[in-house]
């Protein structure tokens, strides 16, 4: 099989980190072709997505003593493994079997952009992850809101008087950019900060752009539990835990990682989201846990599974190529 990954330029991904290093090792390690392209090599012609596609060899990652050790390089654009890179090759993305889309966020207007193009791969011929309109539906920060008994009370607003009677009816709340990633731009608010209406500001643009603000879960101190969805199955998960004075859990603000188990309660919320996300075509996905609560959605570029694997000994990677293998097997 061929896959191709629509991803953000290679030399900037850690190995020991990028979930979709991991996917791409996981796919060559079980025989298939990995391409690679990004999303400003996307094009449309004759009615078809096309792409300028490289092809990469991964040399992969292996773990001694819980630490992943990255080869040098890593990687080659070469098929054969040959230190000159391959030329770009043109190609319509129906000539793969799995198309993944997994540039991170933000979803800016090029992203946006990108999506439309991908809904002129043709899907009787290659399965895209996760399906364009899905992505499109799915803003991260308020795609949970439609499942108002597994979120914490949330509101949506750019208005500073509406987010203060929010915040001082909670005590404590935690704004959010909806457009955000890995911890950016998220905010502790309580009502008597006297930065308060500085930081509702600056976040909403002068009252220009909503944001989401959120309940404060006093559990977030414990964690912020990602756990990642296959088709609507939770496969594994990882508590990401904050450090230091910092109150975000993630982990590109330092948050320390550690093994964790799924709760009778969180099983209930992926149950619950798991028909949506499905219609939706969102086939990858990680969701956050904070205290039995969800908050939010990741359908971009879902991260976590280097650290599932590294703390569990799985192989979280392989399972889901193994799901794309029955998909593709199906058609």
């Amino acid at each position: 099989m061929k896959f191709a990954f629509i991803i953000d330029p290679i030399a900037d991904l850690d190995p020991g980190h990028d979930t979709s290093v991991a996917l791409m090792e996981a796919a060559q390690l079980r025989g298939h072709e990995v391409w690679i392209t990004t999303i400003e090599a996307l094009s449309v012609a004759e009615g078809k997505a096309w792409a300028s596609l490289q092809p990469v060899r991964l040399n992969p990652v292996s773990l001694v003593d819980g630490i992943w050790q990255i080869p040098q390089p890593w990687y080659c654009l070469n098929h054969t493994g040959a230190t000159s890179p391959a030329a770009p090759i043109p190609m319509p993305l129906e000539t793969m079997d799995a198309v993944w889309m997994r540039t991170d966020p933000p979803v800016t207007i090029p992203y946006l952009y990108a999506t439309y193009l991908l809904d002129y791969i043709d899907p009787a011929k290659t399965l895209v992850i996760n399906q364009p309109q899905g992505i499109r539906a799915a803003n991260e920060k308020m795609y949970g809101l439609r499942f108002k008994t597994a979120m914490p009370t949330t509101i949506v607003s750019r208005d500073k008087a509406t987010i203060r009677q929010f915040v001082e009816q909670q005590g404590a709340a935690v704004l959010k950019p909806l457009g955000g990633k890995a911890g950016e731009g998220i905010l502790f608010l309580t009502p008597d900060d006297r930065n308060f209406n500085s930081l509702v500001e600056i976040s909403t643009h002068q009252g220009k752009v909503p944001v989401i603000v959120q309940q404060y879960l006093p559990d977030a101190k414990l964690g912020d539990k990602r756990i990642i969805l296959l088709n609507g199955e939770p496969i594994g998960a990882v508590n990401r835990i904050p450090t230091g004075q910092e109150f975000r859990g993630n982990m590109a603000v330092g948050g320390r990682v550690a093994v964790t188990e799924i709760t009778d309660r969180e099983y209930e919320i992926c149950a619950a989201i798991a028909p949506t996300l499905r219609q939706d075509g969102l086939y990858f996905v990680g969701i956050d846990v904070i205290g039995g609560y969800l908050t939010e959605v990741n359908v971009t570029s879902p991260t976590g599974i280097r650290e599932i694997d590294r703390l569990t000994g799985s192989q979280v990677a392989h399972r889901v190529i193994e799901w794309v293998e029955q998909q593709r097997g199906s058609v």
